[in-house]
């Protein structure tokens, strides 16, 4: 397959304005200026932005069918009201929300997702292999992780006790998710990370032997830290230390490592995240929508941090979209630190190989460059909308989100001519309205 014409962003320094990219099976063979020197099916992209495949690096996929509840309270508030709803989940209800999520996400440019999925209800059934196969259904590469929580309101934490698990049951299904589908190979289109949910919902026990597990095993850690200035004095009341701090102190920092949020970090804790080489995964839209703050974006990455972008929940960021985030990364960044806080093309890095980099797939994923994987986002820049914007980077992140001609995943179209053609997304969108008035139900 080749696709030229197109205005080709490689991420890695390298612009086309007329370029082309050669796809071999799964793998990108060439890119570079004018026609493609090669045989081949041709693909004209003249009009068109070729970038790389989005890489979402925070998400909870089930949440997609409890959007537009608690619309304007707090996180604390906004988590004790929904955590009555998302007890009630099953596997169809995760299945059919997850795909429902990963759709839209696939519409706004995303090729590689990961899942956050700590809530398993007793009586859910295999809520995580729902959300893999939804992966799967769409189309899309997947790190779904095996999240959880044993901090119950009985003993402090804020979840209700009917939604923890015990410590040795958690640690149990943790081991077998590895055990079951993580794939380690350098094209995997499905991989598993471990994920304690917060400080406020784990205990310091499950987080550092969740560590010691994942070390064992050789697969990432994944927690939310730092999202709320009530986490922080959570964590000074409780633990006397911040909540970077605490989680250091069980052995969640470094490279295998990455935090959602990181939004309360004073320069000190900034500096640390950097040295350690740990991961932030950004999300600008969620934070805004909860009141929370603003991740520190600039800072971390010149503190040497690993910062990728994430979507969050559907019901803290009912859009979904993953093209948003990487211009509200932007307006947020430049709003608190000036107009060069972060540029444009800084702004697509970080959904991209920055991204990439936070799940530890920069050498497959995150750039148009020979020997990585067919992952890639056709975008048309010639409408209304667009055609006179003189720089199309800049189209992209600062204009209204543009028709997405072709999303081309492990070198598979998932989207063509804005439509997903993996999934019924009609009978997906009827299915999804379906489970939330379900979920409504069974919580009142």
């Amino acid at each position: 397959m080749i696709i030229e014409g197109a205005h080709v962003v490689t991420v890695t320094g390298a612009e086309f304005a007329d370029g082309h990219v050669v796809i071999d099976g799964n793998r990108i063979t060439a890119v570079g200026p004018g026609p493609a020197p090669v045989p081949g099916e041709r693909i004209d992209a003249r009009g068109c932005l070729l970038t790389p495949g989005l890489v979402n690096t925070h998400n909870h996929l089930y949440q997609w069918v409890t959007r537009g509840l608690a619309v304007d309270a707090t996180l604390f508030e906004w988590l004790t009201t929904l955590y009555p709803v998302w007890a009630g989940i099953d596997e169809h209800a995760v299945h059919t929300g997850a795909t429902g999520a990963l759709s839209q996400l696939a519409l706004t440019g995303c090729t590689t997702a990961a899942d956050h999925h700590y809530v398993f209800p007793r009586e859910g059934g295999d809520v995580l292999g729902a959300e893999i196969r939804a992966a799967a259904d769409v189309g899309l590469r997947f790190h779904a992780t095996r999240g959880s929580m044993d901090l119950g309101r009985k003993d402090g934490g804020l979840p209700p006790d009917h939604v923890v698990e015990d410590r040795d049951a958690i640690l149990a299904a943790s081991e077998e998710a590895v055990r079951r589908w993580h794939d380690p190979s350098p094209d995997a289109m499905l991989r598993i990370a471990l994920a304690p949910c917060s400080p406020f919902s784990v205990t310091g026990s499950l987080m550092r032997e969740s560590a010691e597990l994942a070390r064992r095993l050789g697969v990432l850690l994944h927690t939310h830290l730092a999202e709320t200035v009530d986490e922080e004095e959570f964590c000074r009341e409780r633990f006397g230390c911040s909540p970077l701090e605490y989680v250091e102190s069980l052995g969640w920092t470094g490279e295998d490592v990455w935090f959602a949020h990181g939004i309360h970090f004073d320069d000190a804790e900034v500096k640390k995240v950097g040295a350690t080489g740990s991961g932030v995964a950004h999300c600008p839209s969620s934070n805004a929508r909860l009141g929370a703050g603003i991740c520190r974006t600039r800072d971390l990455r010149d503190a040497g941090a690993r910062v990728g972008l994430g979507v969050d929940g559907a019901a803290s960021n009912e859009a979904g979209s993953l093209l948003e985030e990487v211009r509200h990364a932007l307006l947020f960044a430049r709003a608190v630190g000036g107009p060069t806080a972060l540029t444009v093309r800084d702004a697509l890095e970080l959904a991209t190989i920055g991204g990439a980099s936070v799940l530890g797939r920069q050498r497959e994923i995150g750039s148009v460059e020979p020997g990585k994987l067919a992952d890639l986002a056709l975008w048309r820049i010639d409408g209304l909308g667009h055609a006179d914007v003189a720089d199309p980077v800049a189209a992209l992140v600062l204009g209204a989100p543009p028709p997405l001609e072709l999303l081309l995943v492990d070198g598979r179209p998932v989207v063509e001519r804005d439509r997903v053609v993996t999934v019924d997304t009609s009978a997906v969108a009827r299915e999804c309205a379906a489970v939330h008035e379900t979920l409504l139900e069974k919580a009142s």
